[in-house]
Order: structure tokens, then sequence, then C-alpha cells
């Protein structure tokens, strides 16, 4: 087991304190009485758990693509579990994401959440704790028990906090999750069965027979397509995000929809190589359909919150395909494609939250010609726009270039299918930024009217954004342009864990592979495929 680990060599287990200061964190909350104190707390806590965790980056050997930070502890001896957690250049960037972005949550919730302030505060870090497990385990138990930690805290946060029909959003994302896991609980179980162990890095690379990965792939990737989420199991998405709070609508933009692309990367690729293989095909397909229809569903809506949703939708869609076009840019660009989705479509919500905090209202023709009134919201507004449909210079062009080179350098027409998402996502964004900006189709604006927000000289106003929430936007538009101008620190990290993930891939491929492809799974394989072998594609 060791050769995969590099212990942590810190004076304080890091990950361990990751994992405990958001519970303990939790737990503390419940003393409290006044909402004010609350907000703080959680603040704080989110605070330095973030703080708590920059060793993980500075401190990151992105030579090696070995785990490290690795805590290795006896759980549950009759079973041969331990309690081992560490990062490698896939996950550790994910445990950045999550812990840098709680703190966000907490601020944008500052004068959203009215009601019932310690529960919320509690479940807030609870659900941090177990989104910061489920990247750091080792082992598929403790993966699970992390997973399933979630459901609950997130269905409470919709189902309490969220809007008029979050009965029916909260429900359909418990179910939709539940479904999936029950698949993913099984594929954990028959691999225990059959290798006797819960070990993550020695279950990936073991020979198993073709019919058993493929049993494995299903099962897993019912589980994290519902997650991601990929058509045709995307539909608990738009609900859920509508209903949620701001900060439940940030939680899922930013991280839960990661840990099923994260999900593809940690079991469907290292422990089914040939299943995935065969699977390829269909998985690029959907990858493409949900870029298109998640961009043409985004188009045609009126509600704001609505638009951003589906166009998660076509924006994982890019993560999917780049994971299954199964070669080194396409993986990287998939990875940083989670990384900025989180940090664009993040600000987005929060940006979205502001404004249904002025005017109760999500519609952009309710929202219209703000750019007189609220200039620097429209400022920021304009900036996660451009972001988000991947306009150069900021962080989401860079991923999306990667996946689309890699597209093109393998399946030309994959490649040019995905540019019609591309071309989709800048037809929504503009169109709502110019609405929001300017004003509605019928030159102008609603707000005014509907608004309760303040009156000057017989004219409705609107308050533009405060100083917390400047600082909130701010630190997110850093990144923008950080990773947009240079994300050669981040893809670096990446380097290592990626090359020896597709050198494991190569290595548990075979000839019986080849043979065994047929069907429809053969009939895409040719249509996406050039006259080269799949196995030449490595």
């Amino acid at each position: 087991m060791e050769q995969y680990l590099i212990f942590n060599d810190l004076s304080y287990p890091i990950i361990s304190v990751l994992l405990l200061l958001p519970l303990i964190g939790a737990l503390l909350a419940l003393l409290f009485k006044s909402d004010r104190a609350l907000l703080l707390w959680g603040f704080a806590v989110t605070l330095v758990t973030a703080l708590a965790s920059l060793p993980l980056y500075t401190q990151f050997d992105a030579s090696t693509a070995q785990y490290q930070f690795v805590e290795l502890r006896t759980w549950l001896p009759a079973l041969g579990l331990d309690y081992v957690v560490g990062v490698d250049g896939i996950s550790m960037l994910l445990v950045m994401l999550t812990t840098f972005v709680m703190p966000l949550c907490v601020l944008c919730s500052w004068s959203y959440i009215k009601e019932r302030m310690k529960e919320f505060i509690f479940v807030l870090l609870v659900i941090e704790t177990a989104m910061i497990g489920v990247f750091v385990s080792l082992n598929t138990l403790l993966f699970f028990l992390f997973w399933e930690a979630m459901l609950i805290p997130m269905y409470l946060m919709i189902a309490i906090w969220g809007g008029p029909r979050k009965d029916y959003a909260s429900i359909k994302y418990f179910l939709y999750t539940f479904a999936g896991s029950i698949f993913f609980l099984a594929s954990i179980i028959a691999l225990y069965v059959h290798t006797g162990t819960f070990f993550i890095p020695e279950l990936m690379g073991q020979p198993y027979s073709f019919t058993f990965q493929a049993w494995i792939f299903l099962g897993c990737t019912l589980a994290f397509a519902v997650k991601v989420p990929m058509f045709p199991l995307h539909t608990w998405l738009p609900a859920a995000h509508v209903e949620a709070p701001t900060a439940g609508s940030v939680i899922l933009a930013s991280i839960m929809l990661k840990l099923g692309g994260y999900g593809f990367l940690r079991f469907c690729l290292p422990m089914a190589p040939e299943a995935t293989y065969y699977f390829m095909p269909w998985l690029l397909a959907l990858s493409l359909i949900s870029i298109v229809v998640g961009g043409y569903l985004a188009l045609g809506q009126t509600d704001i919150k609505k638009l951003i949703a589906y166009s998660s939708v076509g924006h994982m869609g890019f993560v999917t395909l780049g994971i299954f076009l199964l070669n080194d840019q396409g993986i990287k660009g998939a990875m940083l494609q989670m990384i900025n989705h989180g940090i664009t479509t993040g600000a987005l919500f929060i940006l979205i939250g502001i404004i249904y905090e002025r005017t109760h209202s999500r519609e952009i023709s309710v929202n219209s010609a703000l750019g007189a009134m609220m200039p620097i919201f429209v400022l920021f507004l304009g900036i996660f726009s451009l972001s988000s449909f991947g306009f150069p210079g900021t962080n989401s062009f860079v991923s999306e270039f990667l996946v689309l080179l890699a597209a093109f350098s393998k399946y030309p027409l994959v490649g040019a299918l995905a540019v019609v998402g591309a071309i989709l996502a800048a037809a929504y964004m503009l169109r709502l930024l110019q609405r929001m900006v300017w004003a509605d189709s019928d030159g102008h604006g609603h707000h005014a009217e509907d608004s309760q927000e303040g009156q000057e000289g017989g004219h409705h106003v609107l308050r533009d954004l405060n100083l917390r929430e400047i600082g909130t936007l701010s630190f997110l538009t850093i990144f923008v342009f950080w990773i947009g101008f240079y994300p050669a620190p981040l893809l670096d990290v990446m380097d290592a864990s990626v090359a020896h993930l597709l050198q494991q891939m190569e290595a548990g491929v075979g000839e019986e592979t080849l043979h065994v492809m047929s069907g429809l799974g053969d009939k895409l394989g040719e249509l996406f495929s050039s006259s080269a072998p799949p196995a030449a594609n490595f």
C-alpha cells in the first residue's frame, strides 16, 4: 500500500483538520442564539478552513502522481478497513475550490437567509465536511459515506430555505441522487468481494475481466452522470437551482456538480479501462447532447436562475467530453473546466441572489436596464458573463479551448459539434447581458415599476453593490483573470497525475477489448473515430 502514498510530514494532520474544522464548527453553532453571531461564526469557521487548506497547494509536489499528505489509521480491522485520506493532482485543486467557495456562501447568505439561521449554518458546515471528505478519501467505503452524507443536508437546504416549489425540487433532487447512489454502492461491494480491499489505489489497474469492468462502469456511471448532471439525467438540476437559496445554488454549481466528473476520473477510467473504451462513444455522444441541449434550453429561458442552471448542463458537458476523449489535453481541460465553472457560475448565482434581494424577481424583463442604476453590479455581470462563454483572456476560455483542441485533434466531428455549444453559450449570455444592462426587447426597463427598493425624485432606484458584495465578487474576479492569462500553475499540478492515469489505462487495455467492441458502440466509435483502431489513440 505504501508505494502509492507520501505520508503527511507537516506538524499536524492537515486533511483531518480540514474535515473536523467545519464539523466541530457546525456542532458549536448550535450554542449560538444571535443570527448575526451565527453568521460571523460560520464565516470565521469557513475562512479558517480555507486558510488551513493553503499548505495543500504551497507544499504540494507536482512532480509525482503519488497521493500526498496521507493519513492512515486503522478503522474497522475486522474488514481490513482503514481511515486513509490524501490528495493527488486530480483532487487537490477541488479541495481548494471547496474550502475557498464556502466562506463566499456565508457572505452571500448574509441578508438572504432570514429564518432558522442556526440550522442553516449547521447544514452549511456539515456539507463542507462531506464535500471535502469525498475529494480526500482513498477508501471506497469512506468515499461512499461522505458521498451520502451530502445528500440530507442539501435536501434540507432546498426544502427549508428554498422557493415556492421547494418540496418538488428537494424531493426530485433526493430521488435522483439516491437512486444513483444505490448503483454506486453495488459497484463498491462488487469491487470488495472481487478484490478483498476498499483501498482505491489498489483497486486501480487490477486485471478485471471485461464483463466485470462493464458492470462496474455502468453502476458508477449512473451515479456520476446524475451528479454531473449528464443528459438525460439532468432534469433535477434546474428545479434544484431555481428553488435553492443562493448559497445552495452556489454549492451545487461550484462543487457538487464536480463530484460526478471527479468520480469518473477516480473510479471509471482507472478501474474499468476496457469498459471505458467500449462505452466511450456513448459518453461522447451524451456529452455533446448535453452541451447542445443545455445551451438551447438556456437560450429560451426568461428566468435568470433557470438560464444559468441550463447553462451548467452545457458547461459540464464540456467536462465529460474532455474526460472521455481519453487524452492528456482533454482530461486537463476537463479538470480545469471544473475549477472554472465553479468560479464563474458560482459568481453568477451570487449576482442573481443579489438582484433577487432587491427586486424580488428573477425574470429578465423585470431586471432589465440596470446599467445606469447599478454600474458596479453590471461590471461584475459583464465580467462573469464573458467568462461563462469562454471569452479570450478569461478562465473558461483556457479550459474550453483545451477540450476543443483535444476533440479536433482526435475526432474532428466531435470538435465541430462541440463548437455549436460554445456558440449557443455566447448567444444566451450576450442576450442576458444586453437585456439586463440596457433594456428589454421593447426598449424599456421594467424594474422601476416592480421594485420596492426605493424612490428618489419620483423615480424608483435600486441600490448598487455594498462592500460585502463587492469583496465577494472581487475575490472570484481575481481567479477569472489569473487563470485566463496564466493557467500554467494549475495545469502543472495536474500533469503527473493525468499522465499516470493515462498510463494505467493503457496498461489495462488488452487485445480482447478490440474483439469485444460490437453493436451500437462500434457504430458510434466508427462515426467519431478516424481509421485508426481505438488502442492507437492512447
